[in-house]
C-alpha cells in the first residue's frame, strides 16, 4: 500500500508540473485546452478534499498548514496516509 500512495504521489507531482508548464509555455493545439480544462478541475477537487480532510481529520489529528497543503497537492494519497495514520492511533488506544 504504501508503495502505491508514493507512486500516486509521483504520478500527481508530474501531472501538475505539465499543467504548471502548460500555464507559461502553452502545448500546441488542443492539448493546451485540455490541459487548462484538467487545471481547473483538479484545483476544484483538491480544494474539495482539503475541505473533506479538514472535517474528517481535524477532531481527530493535530493538523498543520504542512498537512493542509500536502493534501491539496496530492489529493486522494494523501488523504489515505492520513486515514491509515488515524486508524493506526486508534488501534493504539484499544
Amino acid at each position: 500500500m504504501k508503495v502505491m500512495l508514493v507512486l500516486g504521489k509521483i504520478v500527481t507531482g508530474f501531472a501538475w508540473l505539465m499543467m504548471l508548464y502548460n500555464l507559461i509555455m502553452p502545448f500546441e493545439g488542443n492539448i493546451s485546452v485540455v490541459l487548462n480544462i484538467l487545471f481547473a478541475m483538479t484545483i476544484f477537487m483538491h480544494c474539495f478534499q482539503t475541505l473533506i480532510f479538514h472535517t474528517m481529520f481535524k477532531p481527530l489529528l493535530q493538523l498543520k498548514k504542512a498537512d493542509y497543503l500536502q493534501v491539496f497537492l496530492f489529493g486522494v494519497f494523501s488523504l489515505l496516509q492520513y486515514r491509515k495514520r488515524v486508524m493506526d492511533n486508534q488501534a493504539k488506544n484499544d
